[in-house]
């Protein structure tokens, strides 16, 4: 998996992964956090994604990283809101009120970029990666945001019936090989059939 695969899902619009709502399991589990209110939410490899919509709803400061500066202007569009843009190091930083997002390579994200934060939101990042990077996702994750605790949302599913996901986690991998994990709120289990 590289960036470009990524970038042209984008500018082809190739995005299913993008929902249509708020996350369920998000919505559901986020209390349990316990987050003072107003507090910074991080989320790594975030897209559009509604989740974002929510957690500002919600009254939450939210920084995200995304690889696609196509994905960052849409979000900021969709919000209202206009952005200022500056370059940080490697990185673009775009923000405007409780939202603040890095654009480009998530490694390139210090701890002291990041600054602090409350938690970690992964909703679809862990998976969206392949195997072999995940232990250093996780721990890059852990080194910049000093170990907050996190929701990660995984897939549990049958990857012989589906093999197009091959990035997607087994429950066994997703607390055995990443066990660097050791904060998990919620998990979903999904039975994926062969369309």
């Amino acid at each position: 998996m590289t960036p470009e695969f990524w970038q042209e899902r984008w500018q082809k619009r190739e995005i299913a992964f993008h929902q249509a709502a708020a996350n369920p399991l998000l919505v559901s589990w986020f209390n349990q956090l316990a987050l003072a209110p107003g507090a910074t939410v991080f989320l790594p490899l975030c897209g559009k994604s509604l989740d974002i919509h929510w957690l500002l709803a919600q009254g939450y400061r939210v920084l995200g990283a995304e690889l696609s500066d196509i994905a960052v202007q849409e979000l900021f569009a969709e919000l209202g809101l206009t952005p200022s843009v500056s370059c940080v190091g490697n990185l673009q930083l775009y923000q405007a009120d409780k939202l603040q997002v890095y654009v480009g390579d998530i490694f390139e994200l210090s701890e002291s970029l990041l600054g602090p934060v409350a938690a970690i939101y992964d909703r679809a990042a862990l998976v969206a990666l392949p195997e072999v990077m995940r232990q250093r996702y996780a721990q890059h994750l852990i080194t910049i945001s000093q170990a907050a605790p996190q929701l990660i949302i995984c897939f549990e599913y049958d990857q012989r019936s589906y093999p197009v996901r091959r990035f997607l986690l087994t429950a066994w991998r997703c607390i055995n090989s990443t066990a660097v994990f050791t904060r998990f709120i919620a998990w979903k289990s999904a039975k994926c059939r062969v369309a």
